[in-house]
């Protein structure tokens, strides 16, 4: 019966895996028809390609880094030495658990996740090789370590120590608030800052492709199903409410979006609509284990209301988020982590009561000293990645190819072929068929 347990268990988080896969490129799509037409292709390399770089060197260390015994009993970073090469993962569990490597494999994915949302954050002005090369430094330097933090628990069987966010201060993040989402949200702001606003801002181009932004938005839903899910750890009840509280929170997040853009804008949009949907995913993700479907719609909805109000944001303090990271999943993993001190219920399959039932302040303080902690250490470690970068290598583009656009200059391509287009240049285009790039969004004061 055990054995047909763990069988269950490792299918369905293989199911989960093979969901969470088709998340890199629904961000791609999400992220790629948010842009103008000339830099479409770019952001879908710089998603693979940072999912790319992530994955190398994780064989290499990373499974050691996140979830292997910490350094010193510090609860810092897990000793990268001990598994070099993965070849451990050869090893099948002679009680017939869960594969250690399927295990490896579904935290990659957190980790290519993560370096791919901050692609938006830089979109049309970041050098394509200063991208991949930040991208390998600030998944070891940032992502292993903060994630150790977050995902590494205590195994007292086994004599080793995790992380310090999970074990010693207690904080709770299911999926990742503060590891995958805040972490990635900060580092796009650091990053954004660094690199400098677009020559225009903030004057942008609208999206090229409101129906690919969409699907993009839906492949990511769909996969969050297994990111969410597939973190429970099996075929159990926890996955079942957790599956649940996803989807709930996605759809009151849509909602609560469209209620403030129709306040603020006078319209209800569809890329609205598909934003708010994806930062309620956010707020969810750390809660989803916690709450009741109550606690999830109010996270959703405040997910979604925060987002669109956070928008705004950028244009009132100068910094160019290009594709509204910030808003999205910074703002998304702060009001999820946060909720969560009030509404957890221990009615739901973590077992914890909140402030609205309960529970003490120190729930609260807890949480906000995980969240203080990722943001002062990533946003300082990004920066100082991002600046030394532009000292040896430079990480902006010129600006001629920011201008023209950076798919033609960089990648020799073009998102759509038309009659009058040919890779070698603009110099063979006429000026109306990228006219679309010229219908720019002028922010309201």
């Amino acid at each position: 019966m055990e054995q047909a347990l763990a069988a269950a268990d490792t299918a369905w988080v293989l199911a989960a895996f093979t969901a969470v896969v088709l998340m890199v490129p629904g961000l791609a799509l999400f992220y790629s028809g948010m842009l103008g037409v000339k830099s479409a292709l770019n952001m879908i390399m710089m998603v693979f390609g940072g999912f790319a770089v992530t994955a190398v060197l994780w064989v290499l260390f990373g499974p050691a880094a996140v979830l292997g015994d910490s350094v010193g009993g510090l609860g810092l970073i897990g000793d990268p030495f001990t598994d070099i090469g993965l070849g451990s993962l050869f090893e099948e569990d002679p009680d017939g658990g869960m594969p250690a490597a399927l295990t490896a494999a579904f935290h990659l994915l957190f980790a290519g996740i993560t370096v791919a949302i901050i692609a938006g954050g830089v979109a049309d002005r970041m050098k394509f090789s200063a991208w991949l090369v930040f991208s390998g430094i600030w998944v070891v330097l940032v992502y292993f370590p903060v994630a150790h933090w977050v995902f590494a628990f205590d195994d007292e069987e086994a004599g080793t120590k995790g992380g310090w966010i999970a074990n010693t201060l207690a904080a709770h993040d299911f999926a990742g608030g503060t590891a995958v989402h805040m972490n990635s949200g900060v580092a796009a702001l650091a990053l954004a800052i660094a690199l400098g606003r677009r020559r225009g801002f903030p004057h942008v181009a609208r999206p090229h492709n409101l129906p690919l932004v969409v699907l993009g938005g839906g492949i990511l839903l769909f996969g969050w199903f297994g990111f969410n899910g597939g973190s429970a750890g099996g075929a159990n009840h926890m996955a079942g409410v957790v599956v649940l509280n996803t989807l709930v929170a996605a759809m009151a997040g849509l909602l609560g979006w469209l209620i403030v853009e129709r306040i603020k804008e006078k319209h209800a949009t569809t890329l609205g609509a598909i934003s708010g949907v994806i930062a309620a995913l956010v707020g969810i993700t750390p809660a989803a284990s916690l709450v009741s479907p109550l606690g999830a719609l109010l996270i959703g909805v405040v997910s979604g209301a925060v987002g669109c109000f956070a928008v705004s944001w950028k244009f009132r303090m100068g910094y160019d988020d290009s594709l509204d990271v910030v808003a999205i999943h910074l703002m998304g993993g702060v009001v999820g982590t946060t909720l969560i001190a009030f509404v957890a219920t221990a009615a739901a399959p973590a077992g914890v009561d909140g402030l609205f039932f309960g529970g003490g302040i120190d729930f609260l303080g807890r949480q906000v000293v995980a969240m203080a902690a990722v943001f002062a250490y990533s946003f300082a470690v990004t920066f100082l990645i991002a600046k030394a970068l532009d000292k040896i290598m430079g990480i902006r583009v010129d600006t001629e190819t920011e201008m023209r656009g950076i798919d033609v200059p960089v990648h020799g391509e073009t998102a759509y072929v038309m009659d009058s287009f040919s890779p070698t240049g603009p110099s063979t285009l006429r000026p109306e068929v990228f006219a679309e790039d010229r219908d720019v969004i002028v922010p309201k004061s």
